[in-house]
């Protein structure tokens, strides 16, 4: 069924108070102030600076967190007081979203696994901040598909009773078209309830186990002890790899891709499993069989699917995926562990469709997320056309 059902009730997320300039990175000045009547905001205590584009280092944040009391995926109520003595992280996530949330829950998980046992004194809450999915069906989905049903709290409410928490935390949520706006945020709160820091995730599937990493010493800092973390990460900037670069990734079940100058024009999918939450992917995955078999007969640039292998919920994920698909696939399936790539080709949603050039030229784009799988002849007039622009 189409896609666009769904991707069409977006939610566009603002931190009061954020300016972020896209493509640019945090380094902003933040002011979240008291409302009239309302729980005390979180109050900046300095502006960070920004050596790394791709990544927020975090602002220190002071004031006391204000409560709530949601109900969790398993149709549990759950408050935030109750959690007293433990490190907490809140996270505002979309659970339909197929852009910058799923790098959130994935940089919180690596955060968690970095601290080793030390990780038993964090809770991970997820709040939903889509007006219209508010039922528990839709954080459970979400943490099934991601693979955290036991390993967060993803909670909901009624739309009043989140209406408040997103106010207290500076959050707005509203519906935008089919356009996406986001800039998702992320608290870590102290065993005392007080606010600790603020991050906020960029669009960038590269510095995922950067961000985690930024957020596993924040929170070591806050726990018992200070554990030290499992493992080291460089926090500069990651080079990324477009398609004026050649790049060699490996490929689902056996072999290698070939990606980049050399290696003549491609039609490349970027892809992840958990799009099934929302998508039946492995109709739309089989109905490019046809695409690459007209390609073959016609000419036409071959298709390349690539897998965001670091943001999928295990190693198993995909292999997983593509045993269960009624027939094989008649392309090759690659996998990008790093994200450097998805980054290289500007992948901004998933699934996303480009056409790139043998000497590494963006021909076109398609977010399919937001526009819906094409039809063959759909897809081949779009070819079609990007090509003979090209010549033109």
């Amino acid at each position: 069924m189409p896609y666009l059902r769904r991707v069409s009730r977006r939610v566009h997320w603002i931190v009061l108070g954020i300016a972020l300039a896209v493509g640019v990175g945090i380094g902003a000045a933040i002011s979240v102030v008291r409302s009239s009547g309302a729980p005390a905001s979180p109050v900046v205590s300095g502006t960070p600076t920004v050596a790394n584009p791709l990544l927020d280092p975090g602002t220190p944040l002071k004031g006391v967190a204000p409560g709530f009391t949601l109900t969790d995926q398993f149709g549990q109520r759950v408050s935030l007081r109750s959690l007293r003595g433990k490190v907490v992280v809140v996270s505002f996530n979309d659970p339909e979203c197929t852009t910058i949330c799923p790098l959130t829950t994935t940089a919180l998980l690596h955060a968690k696994e970095l601290l080793g046992p030390a990780a038993s004194g964090i809770e991970l809450l997820g709040v939903g901040a889509n007006p219209e999915a508010t039922e528990v069906k839709w954080v459970r989905a979400y943490s099934q598909a991601h693979g955290m049903m036991h390993k967060w709290r993803f909670l909901t409410g009624s739309l009043p009773e989140l209406k408040r928490v997103w106010h207290a935390y500076g959050i707005e949520a509203a519906v935008v078209k089919v356009l996406i706006d986001h800039t998702p945020a992320t608290y870590v709160i102290d065993s005392r309830g007080r606010f600790s820091r603020l991050y906020l995730t960029q669009m960038a599937y590269s510095s995922v186990d950067q961000l985690g990493f930024e957020m596993a010493q924040s929170l070591a800092a806050l726990l018992p002890g200070h554990p030290h973390l499992h493992g080291t990460q460089s926090l500069a900037p990651i080079s990324l790899l477009g398609p004026r670069k050649p790049v060699t990734l490996p490929q689902a079940g056996d072999g290698t891709v070939r990606l980049g100058p050399g290696s003549g024009p491609h039609l490349v999918l970027f892809f992840d499993t958990w799009e099934t939450e929302v998508a039946d992917l492995s109709a739309q995955l089989e109905a490019l069989n046809r695409y690459q078999a007209a390609a073959r007969s016609k000419g036409l640039p071959p298709l390349v699917a690539i897998d965001e292998g670091g943001v999928e919920p295990s190693p198993q994920a995909l292999p997983g995926f593509l045993h269960t698909l009624p027939h094989p696939l008649s392309y090759p399936v690659a996998v990008d562990e790093s994200g450097r790539v998805a980054d290289g080709y500007r992948e901004q949603d998933s699934p996303w469709l480009e056409l790139v050039s043998g000497s590494g030229r963006f021909l076109f784009y398609e977010d399919l997320a937001v526009k819906g799988w094409p039809s063959l002849p759909q897809l081949l007039t779009k070819v079609h056309a990007a090509l003979a622009r090209a010549k033109g």
